[in-house]
């Protein structure tokens, strides 16, 4: 989190406005990387432009608009200045220039559309008809298209870190729960070619599904099953369940159904990993799942952001044995996992 996010020191200093300030008006550094992401401004400082007169005309605009623009996202930390010249900062530079492997821009802008309703937010709280899954109620294919586009490139990074944190030798099938684009199960077929999967999500999902599996060439061994995983059964037949990136999603109710079903669908020896953006114990931050949460009142689900303890508490209770907590991506993701009872 920026420093002038933090709170005041209680030391008898003077307390001023400007921290509160500078969250009021912080949508504007969201603003601004979405817009250099979508000029193009990052690739162009990559390729070797360093003036504002140099980015103005690699990408077209009025050299005070870059100005403008580039002095923002130094504040942001995203460029750095020196000698008069500009650089990207080093997780812009891999992630951010258009064409280089990793590249997450679509990533950074698809929450746009959410921006007026985010706008309302006031109004979202006031709601009390809240449901079970929200706007996902209503996906069309578009929609998870254009999801899944801009999710699938940080969902297959996830996928490697997974598999290279988890043993899987010997497991036979996985069932990935809610496993949108199927990254965590091409992951997982590619590492391991004597894995089977099974990608269980809505059935628009599983259309744009399908499409990845088949690109990346495991279709005889993945495949997209339509499952909507708060009513419908699971498979019996699979040593190993995931479900990842979607517990803000829903409620405390719900993720502990989910837990339990999956529980009871699992083989004997089976594992479950819930891979999820959670908040220490005393659910005080840190800041992405207390946003991925509160995120959930734009949709008016009934979704929350769900505390490390809170998920160990939902293993347990459904029966799993060897409960534990791993750190997947440090200040962004945890990793719960338990063992079925042989």
């Amino acid at each position: 989190m920026a420093k002038q996010d933090q709170k005041p020191k209680s030391d008898g200093a003077s307390v001023t406005t400007v921290r509160l300030q500078n969250i009021a008006q912080s949508y504007g550094q969201s603003a601004a990387l979405m817009a250099a992401v979508e000029v193009g401004l990052f690739a162009a400082i990559s390729n070797g432009a360093g003036t504002y007169e140099e980015v103005a005309g690699a990408i077209d605009i009025h050299p005070t608009n870059a100005e403008r623009l580039m002095v923002m996202l130094c504040a942001a930390g995203l460029l750095e200045k020196t000698q008069g010249r500009h650089r990207n900062a080093p997780d812009v530079e891999r992630f951010l220039v258009a064409g280089k492997p990793g590249y997450m821009g679509p990533w950074i802008t698809f929450t746009k559309p959410q921006w007026n309703e985010w706008g309302r937010l006031g109004e979202h709280i006031r709601t009390k008809n809240l449901k079970v899954m929200g706007s996902i109620e209503t996906f069309t294919v578009a929609d998870a298209r254009r999801y899944h586009d801009a999710t699938y490139s940080i969902g297959m990074g996830a996928g490697r870190r997974f598999v290279r944190q988890v043993d899987l030798k010997g497991r036979k099938r996985i069932m990935d729960i809610g496993g949108g684009s199927g990254a965590y199960c091409i992951a997982a077929a590619k590492e391991h070619p004597g894995i089977r999967a099974v990608v269980l999500d809505l059935p628009v999902v599983c259309e744009v599904a399908r499409e990845f599996i088949a690109e990346n060439g495991v279709a005889d061994r993945v495949e997209a099953r339509p499952c909507d995983f708060t009513r419908d059964p699971f498979p019996t037949d699979c040593d190993v369940a995931i479900m990842a990136s979607n517990l803000p999603m829903y409620s405390r109710e719900m993720i502990a159904s989910v837990i339990k079903k999956a529980h009871d669908a699992l083989l004997p020896g089976g594992q479950m990993h819930l891979v999820g953006e959670t908040t220490n114990d005393e659910r005080t931050g840190p800041w992405g799942p207390a946003y991925w949460g509160l995120g959930q009142a734009v949709g008016d689900s009934l979704g929350l952001a769900h505390s490390e303890a809170d998920v160990i508490g939902y293993f347990r209770a459904a029966g799993f044995v060897d409960v534990g907590l791993h750190e997947f991506i440090p200040g962004s993701l945890g990793r719960v996992a338990g063992t079925k009872a042989k």
